[in-house]
């Protein structure tokens, strides 16, 4: 089974849906069976550097809501992530363009380490207050994982791999797509946002039993004459 997910670093609920399909995977009987891809998506491709700012003044700024109703969100966002089993410091978040950070992602596929590098960029920009446009974070978050020195630093220091995440973002624009996360099981089964665990069980095994052969073995006879 094969499952696309198109998300954004800087998307709490992608945090949380990345968590709660990892958890209804847990108990899953085919899940050495699952292939996960992660498809590059952003939310604003315009964010720029906001020194001095938190992250609560410039999502006021940017949406035009209050402070007190962009803290209130905030809360109930921490909230569910807590039920999840993650603790977001979304008070420390440094406000930061995720394209780069994609791109190490597109990095990443190539050596079998996508996932790592999705949950270490996670853990960065909502847990450790880390900028994750500064080329030297994501240096450290590739080499943590594996990831060749040299190779990351010539991507880093080029446009090289741009146009996979181009590409990505143009595919989910193609299917229509515009929020994420936004899952996809074998090219045809599309759950969007971060479901509960319970949802996405149902999903995987719904979905593992419609892709069975079905079996013919009731009632037929054999070329020897067996019945």
């Amino acid at each position: 089974m094969k499952i696309d997910i198109w998300s954004d670093i800087a998307c709490p609920f992608c945090y949380i849906g990345k968590r709660h399909l990892e958890q209804a995977l847990n108990n899953f009987e085919a899940k050495d069976k699952v292939e996960v891809q992660w498809h590059s998506f952003q939310l604003d491709p315009t964010t720029k550097p906001a020194p001095g700012k938190s992250l609560v003044e410039e999502l006021s700024a940017k949406k035009g809501w209050s402070l007190a109703q962009t803290e209130g969100m905030m809360q109930q966002v921490t909230a569910r992530a807590k039920e999840a089993g993650l603790t977001l410091r979304m008070d420390r978040t440094v406000t930061a363009n995720t394209f780069d950070a994609h791109r190490l992602t597109h990095l990443a596929a190539q050596y079998q380490q996508q996932d790592a590098a999705e949950e270490r960029l996670f853990q960065a920009y909502f847990e450790k207050g880390l900028d994750i446009a500064d080329h030297s974070v994501l240096e450290d978050i590739g080499t943590s994982i594996g990831l060749p020195q040299a190779e990351l630093k010539e991507i880093l220091s080029t446009q090289k791999l741009g146009d996979a995440v181009l590409q990505d973002i143009l595919m989910a624009q193609q299917m229509g797509v515009n929020g994420v996360p936004f899952f996809v099981f074998n090219d045809k089964y599309a759950v969007s946002g971060a479901q509960p665990v319970t949802a996405f069980k149902q999903v995987l095994q719904q979905v593992w039993e419609e892709e069975q052969p079905q079996s013919t073995a009731a009632g037929f006879c054999s070329i020897d004459g067996n019945c």
